[in-house]
């Protein structure tokens, strides 16, 4: 779920910040500037490992901040495609079901990869499993919002969205409506969906 990727980034230190040891005024920067952000194709960032190299620092004229070119490791959250992870049902929606890990909420369930047969409840807001007892009745199992789910990850979405330049105004809209990171899921098998499903 969690990796470590190695990264380079030619790190500003203000001149107010110079009483720390080097060390620490980096990684400061670092975390300020990349946790809780998607670094794209790489994942969500969490926070600083270790700094693995740091050389010279120079002072650009006009600028009274420091530049030293750092290359460190920081822990990132991205799962392998396959793996499997539990998290709570944050919404439920034509379009699947929403799943939140309390730090990470883009992970969605589409309709396709649920148990079969499901069905969208529209006033429940809700999907719903209908069960096949074995003795030809069916018992309807709900999928509602704070449940714990196991699933299963089957796929990941990277979305450029840096903001548009003038000339492209008219897709900026479309831009700010963009996930930059999204999971897809799975529970189609057996063991995965809603824990309750398999307390017995």
């Amino acid at each position: 779920m969690f990796i470590l990727a190695e990264m380079k980034h030619v790190t500003r230190i203000p001149p107010e910040l110079f009483h720390l040891k080097l060390n620490e005024a980096i990684a400061g920067e670092l975390n300020k500037k990349l946790a809780n952000k998607v670094v794209l194709n790489v994942g969500l960032c969490i926070a600083l490992y270790d700094i693995t190299n740091l050389q010279e620092s120079f002072i650009i004229p006009g600028d009274g901040a420091s530049h030293t070119q750092v290359t460190f490791r920081y822990i990132v959250f991205k799962p392998f495609i396959e793996e499997i992870l539990m998290g709570k049902i944050r919404s439920c929606s034509q379009e699947g079901v929403h799943i939140s890990l309390g730090f990470f909420d883009d992970i969605i369930i589409p309709p396709t990869a649920l148990q079969h047969p499901s069905r969208f409840d529209e006033t429940e807001q809700a999907w719903i499993w209908e069960y096949d007892t074995g003795d030809g009745s069916k018992h309807d199992l709900f999928m509602d919002a704070g449940e714990t789910i196991r699933f299963r990850v089957t796929g990941e979405i990277f979305q450029e969205t840096c903001p548009a330049g003038p000339s492209l105004a008219e897709t900026t809209e479309n831009s700010e409506n963009k996930i930059p990171y999204m999971l897809y899921g799975s529970i189609n098998e057996p063991g995965l969906g809603l824990l309750s499903w398999w307390d017995n």
